[in-house]
């Protein structure tokens, strides 16, 4: 999050345990934030991903990032199935 940040990008940490990382305020789920969200940066275990995919299509986002070691066809099927462009197992850094 911090090197995005230093490279002028906008991030909005998804987190229900959490209300403040690095600075900005975090919400519990995607739908809490009411700004638009283009990428959907996932750091979860890849059994997790696909209802992440599926509220990533409900709130509009472009693309599902899943980082480096998280893969997830049905994830991917369900993103691509909405529109978005799929990275899976690498570092968006």
């Amino acid at each position: 999050m911090r090197k995005l940040q230093s490279a002028g990008y906008k991030v909005i940490p998804i987190n229900p345990r959490e209300t403040e990382v690095l600075g900005e305020r975090g919400y519990p789920s995607l739908s809490d934030v009411a700004e638009r969200i283009d990428i959907v940066d996932v750091f979860r275990r890849a059994e997790d991903t696909p209802s992440i995919a599926d509220e990533a299509v409900t709130i509009g986002a472009r693309a599902l990032w899943l980082q480096e070691g998280i893969s997830s066809e049905e994830a991917a099927a369900r993103a691509r199935a909405g529109g978005l462009t799929v990275v899976m197992n690498k570092c968006i850094g």
